[in-house]
């Protein structure tokens, strides 16, 4: 735990003083108990009550002083709070091998409709483009604000032949050349991810690691979702084939690239793993002071010891 005024922390040696104060008060007690040869009389001056209840409301009160001199040091904590400048690069994967039904209806419906979810669960601020790549890559829409043109979008992607994974990272990053300046910080780059989602390995252009250079000389990570069971096929001419997904390749880029590597396989899982992307790309994590968490703390044990206290002052004679 860090605090904004950590010096006031010194208050907390206080509680140990007290504490000795009331034990040494307790001890002096007991011996002047003692002095009373008259159990008799001393029972019904000082008749005995359990010892816990008055421990308890010394407690509480002491834990009370404890918070409130840990809210007094103004604590702080790492809270996440929503970018409002960054854009997200959605690059898909329209080859032939996404018409397999292992996810349900198959991989290319299932990306289309957690692809859409991802995009709706961003801040309205951030800027987002969508890519499409099979034997070549093409920018569907540039970033953009406008959801409703980006839905549509990914709504109308369509399949076709091969898979140019590297072309696809190339692309994207072509894309976030596009993105409109900011006019608070016109020479300040904006943050940017990359979340490509692809089964199959390249079969065509430049290779994926390449594109994962690129990605991360421009300090632009790749998030990339690799989906699909491997008894995933299609047919083809009446021809069953086999398109497995290749993790260790769309792995690699998100290393190389200073990315994550998710798998998926199902629509469900994808669901969880577009939630943990948007966790990653769409919020910073800051310095907050959490005094009044610690406040209310202090007052809940207040109200403890008050009650406590007004308890024993119930059952004196």
């Amino acid at each position: 735990m860090e605090f904004l005024s950590p010096g006031r922390l010194w208050f907390l040696l206080l509680i140990p003083l007290i504490l000795g104060g009331y034990i040494f008060l307790q001890h002096r007690r007991s011996q002047y108990a003692l002095r009373f040869t008259n159990i008799a009389l001393l029972d019904r001056v000082a008749p005995r009550r359990p010892q816990w209840r008055r421990h308890l409301a010394v407690g509480l009160a002491l834990i009370a002083a404890l918070m409130c001199i840990v809210a007094f040091a103004q604590p702080k904590d790492k809270v996440k709070v929503p970018r409002e400048r960054a854009t997200i690069v959605v690059a898909i994967d329209v080859s032939l091998s996404m018409m397999a039904t292992d996810i349900d209806p198959n991989r290319l419906e299932a990306a289309k409709k957690s692809a859409k979810n991802f995009v709706n669960q961003l801040p309205s601020k951030f800027n987002v483009s969508l890519v499409n790549f099979a034997g070549s890559a093409s920018i569907i829409v540039p970033p953009t604000t406008d959801r409703s043109t980006v839905l549509r979008s990914i709504d109308g992607l369509e399949l076709a032949e091969s898979t140019a994974t590297g072309e696809g990272i190339f692309t994207s990053l072509q894309a976030l050349t596009q993105v409109p300046p900011d006019p608070e910080h016109p020479t300040e780059p904006a943050p940017a991810r990359i979340v490509l989602l692809s089964d199959g390995k390249r079969t065509v252009g430049r290779t994926a690691q390449e594109g994962a250079q690129a990605a991360k000389a421009k300090n632009t990570p790749v998030y990339t979702i690799c989906f699909g069971t491997d008894s995933g096929f299609i047919e083809m001419d009446g021809i069953r084939q086999r398109v497995p997904p290749d993790r260790t390749e769309l792995r690699s880029v998100a290393e190389i690239s200073g990315g994550k590597a998710y798998t998926a396989e199902s629509a469900g899982e994808l669901e969880d793993v577009y939630k943990d992307i948007g966790s990653s790309v769409g919020y910073d994590e800051v310095d907050k002071e959490v005094t009044s968490r610690y406040a209310g703390i202090a007052m809940l044990f207040t109200l403890a010891a008050a009650g406590a206290c007004i308890a024993l002052a119930t059952r004196f004679p």
